[in-house]
């Protein structure tokens, strides 16, 4: 088949969007004819699960409240055992990237159905991706079922996330449109997402940044949010998720704080090589598009270098020498030399 052929997958079956969204879930739980249904949830969602788990009423099996960050093996393990020991045949996940990919993870090795209903900009809930850690390193696998088959987006369950989660989240989810809209291989609805979701992030941000209780302002937020997790599920992610997963898997970083503080970065190393990209991120940000996301990163109130998150300079030449050995597909070469005058810039 020629390299040229772009090819286009549609993952979860159902999307409810819209305030108040979560009061559907006892039905979508119906809808999977699902008995024992355990609610795997982020501590800061504690709330939100307990309200779920109520009103699931007898069909609540328990909850996990302990989800980890880059999804290790042996917190999977923990978790299995609870699935088991309750006989859970459905699993519901509230939270960010951590809750549903341990979510994933168990239905991946046990094939339970999926309900997600996401509190932060992720995006993992629309994709068939998961990355787990195991002895400090990251692997990541894509299989159409670890994606849920049905996904919530209530932006209600947004409302409480404090500024600088807020603000790295969705600079996280920005960084899965712009690799799309660099990949060669995305296809014209995946450019379109990327498009629409760069779009609403950089519209939107600013505004609930200002305005955290800006109830439109959240659900276009989160809108544009579920299109860059599209983009996530669909195209090849380059060199900006291959720092992510490198410095997040063997040192430990915050997955959305690292996403934040790469991005302008990578943005200009790598849209140079990129002229289609960078003219439809120059529309959408209405200028300069890497100024346009160092300004947002700049507003974080916690870490905004490599240095302040934690990590030695002296590895900065290890993690360029790891991140040439094998390159993802990204649009400018990838040299050891170049990615440690990248990670210089932003340590």
């Amino acid at each position: 088949m020629g390299t040229d052929i772009r090819v286009h997958e549609v993952y979860a079956g159902r999307v409810l969007q819209g305030a108040g969204a979560r009061g559907l879930v006892p039905d979508e739980v119906d809808r999977l004819g699902a008995r024992r249904v355990l609610v795997v949830a982020a501590p800061s969602s504690a709330e939100v699960a307990q309200e779920t788990a109520a009103a699931l009423g007898e069909r609540y099996a328990a909850t996990f409240g302990r989800p980890v960050q880059h999804t290790p093996v042996e917190v999977t393990a923990e978790a299995l055992a609870l699935a088991r020991e309750v006989r859970a045949d459905a699993l519901v996940a509230i939270g960010g990237g951590s809750a549903v990919g341990l979510s994933k993870a168990l239905a991946i090795r046990t094939g339970m159905p999926q309900v997600a209903l996401p509190t932060t900009y992720a995006g993992s809930e629309a994709t068939p991706v998961l990355g787990e850690t195991e002895y400090g390193v990251k692997t990541t696998r894509r299989d159409p079922a670890l994606a849920p088959g049905t996904v919530v987006y209530d932006p209600e369950l947004t409302l409480s996330m404090p500024h600088g989660l807020t603000l790295t989240s969705a600079l996280n989810a920005l960084a899965h449109a712009v690799e799309a809209l660099w990949d060669t291989r995305a296809s014209a609805a995946t450019r379109a997402y990327g498009v629409g979701a760069a779009d609403g992030i950089l519209t939107a941000l600013p505004v609930v940044l200002d305005h955290p209780s800006d109830a439109d302002a959240r659900a276009r937020l989160q809108e544009a949010a579920w299109l860059a997790g599209a983009c996530l599920a669909q195209a090849r992610m380059g060199l900006h998720h291959q720092l992510a997963h490198v410095l997040g898997g063997t040192y430990g970083l915050p997955h959305a704080e690292l996403h934040a503080l790469l991005l302008a970065h990578v943005m200009r190393f790598d849209l140079a090589a990129a002229p289609d990209a960078t003219a439809r991120l120059r529309r959408v940000a209405g200028g300069d598009p890497v100024r346009a996301v160092a300004a947002l990163a700049a507003r974080h109130d916690g870490p905004t270098t490599l240095g302040a998150l934690g990590l030695p300079r002296t590895v900065l030449r290890e993690v360029a020498e790891r991140v040439a050995a094998a390159p993802y597909p990204n649009p400018r070469p990838v040299t050891a030399d170049a990615v440690e005058e990248l990670l210089l810039a932003a340590w």
